[in-house]
């Protein structure tokens, strides 16, 4: 079993409540309420920002000069093409810029990104890109869970977004990440990169019912 198919299945049974999100759910079947994904789309395109600014830390860090190219190139393709898509969807959803450049960030956001960033600032390489993983490699295991939902799915918003993750492009990205873990050595402490792995999975799933509840911070 290589590296990254060990610690997946050391966070399946959290994945597996991502999967059963009533967020997820609902929004394959297209029958969530908007006011949910709009929450979601502006929360999400925001820590988009901070995505960026970790993989930009992950490769200054990187152990090789291909994976400081790779890392590289990762966070220009965020900070051009994912972005250039987001604006297309808050257009379609009749949503400013500007309100969501202005939309504070939620307590589960807030923590996720601090969490991602002083992983990698403050700890090793391998524990960084580690950390990253479980938001890029959910994604499409959700999407693979529940694609047959889509053939019957009303929105046609909803479907074009779902999609994006089945897209060999995208498939492309997990690749190369799980790539990069699988060449940790393997002398590395694997229980550090358990962790992590596992923390970044359960914030994957509190990112998900927040934006189900519209939870921005708890009181």
């Amino acid at each position: 079993m290589t590296l990254a198919a060990r610690l997946k299945k050391n966070a399946y049974p959290v994945w597996e409540k991502i999967f059963h999100t009533p967020f997820v759910v609902e929004l394959y079947k297209g029958t969530l309420p908007e006011e949910k994904f709009k929450f979601y789309v502006k929360h999400d395109y925001n820590y988009l920002i901070g995505s960026i600014k970790n993989f930009s830390i992950l490769a200054s860090k990187a152990d090789t000069a291909e994976n400081t190219q790779l890392l590289t190139e990762i966070a220009r393709e965020e900070a051009t093409t994912e972005f250039a898509g987001y604006k297309e969807y808050l257009k379609k959803l009749e949503i400013s810029l500007e309100e969501v450049e202005n939309t504070e960030p939620t307590f589960i956001e807030t923590s996720y990104v601090s969490f991602l960033q002083s992983t990698s600032l403050l700890k090793t390489f391998a524990e960084g890109i580690t950390a990253v993983l479980p938001c890029y490699w959910s994604y499409n295991e959700i999407a693979k869970f529940h694609k047959n939902k889509l053939q019957n799915n009303p929105n046609k918003l909803y479907r074009e977004w779902a999609s994006l993750y089945l897209e060999e492009d995208y498939l492309e990205v997990v690749r190369k990440i799980i790539n990069i873990v699988d060449h940790i050595p393997s002398d590395f402490h694997y229980h550090k990169l358990k962790k992590v792995f596992l923390q970044a999975s359960k914030y994957e799933l509190l990112f998900w019912k927040a934006a189900y509840n519209l939870e921005e911070w708890p009181v």
